[in-house]
């Protein structure tokens, strides 16, 4: 229903874009081989900084193939692989190899210990895994063989290359279909065992090039790879993308602020892809070592929105506009994104559009309805880009994915007349205090004002007079930290009273997900307990 021409309901389909057939991610990257043969695909980079190995795109397709044919001749169409390592090219060989063989790629976060990697490799019925012997002090490979031998499976280590190309000239490789199953990626849920969300090749491969196309990536551009290859965001936005789209892909084994401006000002980087703590911490480190990021001349951001300080802050230190993403696991990962032509206002005050074939709704979280423009209710979206369900969890599936084919986020938003979502929180993060909602990003943005905080992360407390009472932690830029009642007089010229935070907590550092987010449902949990100054 529209009235003078505008939507009254918050439901939008982005625009079809270019198109995208149905394909795989070996049918991608062979086009990609066969445009630009020559052009420098994949480049190491040590942990000083320093530019190790490197292979074009002939090079990297020849060594994927090399492995693809190898873990073809050790396990049949579909069977699951497990990669359990950091940043490293073979990770890269063993996500392309496995696709061009049939198989489901596994990926693992490498900080996990024993019992976590035992349930992924046992949940997902992995015939092997793949590993490096240690990274940041977690023994990678002790853990590996432990696991293995106690499943009954394969472990091969990434480094030994007679070992993972054993069986290349007896293995062929396979053409699985667009929508077969490519990936299992475990999602870092707050409750309970993690979700395997079953990824397939189409979805992979038609949301990275159509992300980095509006993130304005071309042939030719470079960037640095700064998130963890085991998440979507680094493995399929920015591999398959990258790839897809012809750039050059810069690899460190690691994020490292320092190394990463370094690498910014050095290889004078195009295109710069982060979460805002990561995008924070580069900026801080290329002031402190004199580093020049104006090379950048397109940012994304994505993980949570950026907050309009922290996004004039990004456009004088790169002189680049931040286009924010947003998404999840699930949806292979992006839901919605900025244009670069969008204006400063929807670029800090919503998460953008739906992207290229989407459509995106907000939902009444009682009724399952589309609610009107404007109102508040639980993200929703449909299309090409969601997962295949829960890998053997039917019931989960059922739970997120409902009869009409709508994803259930789990994140509140609104959207504007134009399509534009803004997200407000989590639906078990909506703070609810004496019977009134309270969307936590709302009082984040107005704190991130102040010229002494850095960054913020609003929860909500229990509290046995009024069910909830907002709590604010807060890391400074500097040694200065306000007295509390300077912070509630700064908040309430800007929000209304209920919204004022009754407890102030500063943090010198976050508890954070591998991929960079703020948990803030640990922050919460260390403040029952006691663990925080009030």
């Amino acid at each position: 229903m529209t009235i003078d021409g505008l939507p009254t309901l918050s439901r939008c389909s982005g625009d079809p874009g270019p198109g995208v057939p149905p394909m795989t991610i070996g049918e991608m990257f062979r086009e990609s081989v066969e445009r630009w043969p020559d052009v420098v695909a994949l480049r190491e980079v040590d942990p000083d900084g320093a530019l190790a190995r490197s292979w074009t795109y002939r090079e990297l397709l020849r060594e994927s193939e090399r492995v693809g044919r190898a873990l073809a001749s050790r396990h049949a169409p579909g069977a699951r692989v497990a990669v359990y390592a950091n940043n490293v090219p073979e990770w890269v060989f063993l996500e392309l190899g496995s696709a061009m063989a049939g198989l489901v790629l596994v990926t693992v976060n490498p900080a996990f210990i024993l019992p976590e990697l035992r349930y992924v490799l046992r949940q997902s019925a992995a015939e092997a895994v793949y590993f490096v012997e240690s990274f940041r002090g977690n023994p990678l490979g002790e853990i590996a063989r432990m696991a293995a031998e106690e499943l009954g499976i394969r472990a091969v280590p990434l480094s030994d290359h007679q070992a993972l190309f054993a069986g290349e000239h007896d293995g062929m490789l396979r053409e699985p279909a667009p929508n077969d199953a490519a990936q299992i990626q475990y999602t870092s849920g707050t409750t309970g065992q993690p979700k395997g969300a079953l990824l397939h090749h189409y979805g992979l491969a038609r949301n990275a090039l159509d992300t980095l196309r509006i993130g304005g990536v071309r042939p030719g551009t470079a960037f640095a790879l700064c998130t963890p290859l085991f998440h979507t965001t680094g493995c399929a936005v920015q591999v398959l993308g990258g790839l897809g789209m012809g750039a050059t892909i810069l690899l460190p084994p690691a994020f490292d602020p320092a190394l990463t401006a370094r690498l910014i000002d050095r290889e004078k980087l195009g295109f710069a892809l982060f979460v805002p703590t990561m995008m924070i911490a580069v900026m801080e480190a290329a002031r402190r070592d004199g580093h020049d990021l104006g090379s950048v001349r397109r940012i994304m951001a994505g993980g949570s929105m950026v907050a309009p300080e922290i996004w004039r802050n990004a456009l004088d230190a790169f002189g680049a506009r931040v286009q924010i993403v947003y998404g999840q696991t699930e949806c292979s990962p992006v839901i919605t994104l900025c244009a670069a032509e969008d204006s400063p206002e929807d670029m800090t005050d919503s998460v953008g559009r739906p992207i290229s074939a989407v459509e995106v709704s907000i939902r009444d979280t009682n009724t399952n309805q589309a609610v009107p423009v404007g109102v508040h209710g639980e993200i929703c979206c449909r299309g090409y880009l969601l997962m295949l369900g829960y890998h053997e969890n039917p019931k989960a599936t059922a739970a997120t994915i409902d009869s009409e084919g709508w994803l259930h986020t789990g994140d509140l938003g609104t959207m504007d007349s134009r399509g534009f979502v803004r997200v407000t929180g989590r639906v078990k993060e909506m703070i609810i205090r004496g019977g009134e909602n309270l969307f936590p990003v709302e009082i984040e943005n107005a704190m991130l004002e102040h010229e002494a905080i850095a960054e913020a992360a609003v929860v909500g407390i229990p509290d046995e007079k009024w069910g909830e009472l907002v709590a604010c932690f807060m890391r400074g830029k500097n040694s200065t930290r306000p007295e509390e009642c300077d912070l509630k007089a700064f908040v309430r010229e800007r929000l209304s009273p209920q919204k004022t935070p009754q407890h102030w907590i500063w943090v010198d550092q976050w508890p954070l997900t591998a991929s960079g987010k703020i948990q803030k449902f640990k922050l919460r949990e260390s403040f029952v307990a006691g663990e925080y100054e009030r």
